[in-house]
């Protein structure tokens, strides 16, 4: 959090359907499987905070990031640990979506509900 206070870029890489749900105030959508086709869109002479539901899609991504010169860390706990510290989500009503398509179909038919 104190990164982002600082100016970092704060990156979400998770899917459409996850973002729609509930994302970190100010945070760039750029999904894992679109990140080598957009890196431009990232600044390279400001850190990088990457976040995705849990940590393992951000640590992939980071380390990625870091191998091609920027200083990028992920979120530790990814968007479940910032929900879980009480930290706000947009929009309002936002909450964290399970990750994968099956979730995402379920979801948009309703057969889901928000945790």
């Amino acid at each position: 959090k104190k990164l982002i206070e600082d100016g970092a870029q704060l990156i979400d890489v998770r899917v459409d359907h996850e973002w729609d749900a509930g994302h970190i105030a100010g945070a760039t959508h750029l999904p894992l499987d679109e990140l080598a086709g957009r890196v431009e869109e990232i600044d390279k002479e400001r850190p990088v905070v990457l976040y995705c539901r849990g940590g393992n899609r951000s640590t992939m991504a980071a380390a990625a990031l870091a191998e091609a010169g920027y200083d990028a860390v992920k979120l530790s706990e990814g968007i479940v640990g910032w929900s879980e510290a009480g930290l706000p989500l947009d929009p309002d009503d936002g909450y964290v979506a399970e990750s994968g398509e099956a979730a995402a179909v379920l979801q948009a038919r309703g057969k889901v509900l928000p945790k």
